[in-house]
């Protein structure tokens, strides 16, 4: 049987290397994007993985985007809640739009995409949710209370809901990578990364988006179904530090 997976933010950086990965592995895919239209078109010529536009912070656009997925690829045996942005600046400096946007795409988002497909895992009593969260979400970050606060939420949000439905086969779990070499990354300057990122990565590396890609796969697997509640550190042994 051929499972669906629905990963948001799926068409860039963490979240493209996830669908595309789920792919390969034999799932059917739709990937979730919110703005760039070109690109995620390129995405979905490239890649052969349906697009889906929808804002994941938006509760009955998420249901409403969730029904069309069930229609065009399949009923969502796999979600995977990575849309996220930030938008930083320290406290003080913090103007509540800054806050609200954050706080609304990274966590409201899962609570939204959760709850449009809950009822249906649990009556086919097997699902997998796994939520992207952050290294910035365990330790914080100068100038991101907002991200780091839904982080953080999305960790306390995944173990309530594993407790909620580990007796109905469904599993919740969530990945917390540190600095993975996306573009958005790799665009940081040379010395910047070389000098201020690397030495707290005892690895002395950044991060692949597909290492992050690998460990949602096997989170995902049936080899993985004693596994709940947990949280999965992507960071190079970042976190030691």
């Amino acid at each position: 049987m051929v499972r669906t997976v629905l990963v948001t933010g799926g068409t860039r950086g963490i979240g493209a290397s996830i669908a595309i990965a789920f792919k390969d592995a034999g799932y059917s895919v739709a990937a979730n994007y919110a703005r760039n239209d070109e690109e995620a078109r390129k995405f979905e010529k490239e890649n052969g993985i349906p697009v889906f536009k929808f804002d994941a912070g938006n509760y009955q656009g998420s249901c409403d985007a969730v029904e069309e997925v069930k229609i065009k690829v399949g009923p969502v045996d796999v979600l995977v809640n990575n849309a996220g942005i930030t938008r930083d600046a320290p406290l003080h400096k913090m103007e509540m739009v800054q806050w609200s946007e954050v706080l609304r795409t990274n966590l409201d988002s899962c609570f939204n995409l959760s709850s449009a497909v809950i009822n249906d895992m649990r009556e086919r009593h097997f699902g997998r949710i796994i939520n992207v969260s952050s290294i910035n979400g365990q330790k914080g970050q100068f100038g991101q209370t907002n991200y780091a606060a839904a982080k953080a939420g999305m960790i306390g949000f995944t173990k309530a809901l594993a407790l909620e439905n580990a007796s109905k086969g469904v599993t919740v779990n969530a990945v917390a990578p540190g600095y993975i070499g996306t573009n958005m990354v790799r665009a940081i300057p040379e010395e910047i990364i070389n000098e201020h990122i690397l030495p707290q990565i005892p690895a002395g590396r950044l991060g692949e988006p597909i290492e992050v890609a690998r460990c949602v796969i096997f989170l995902a697997s049936d080899e993985a179904a004693f596994i709940n509640g947990s949280t999965l550190t992507v960071n190079g042994g970042q976190y030691l530090i």
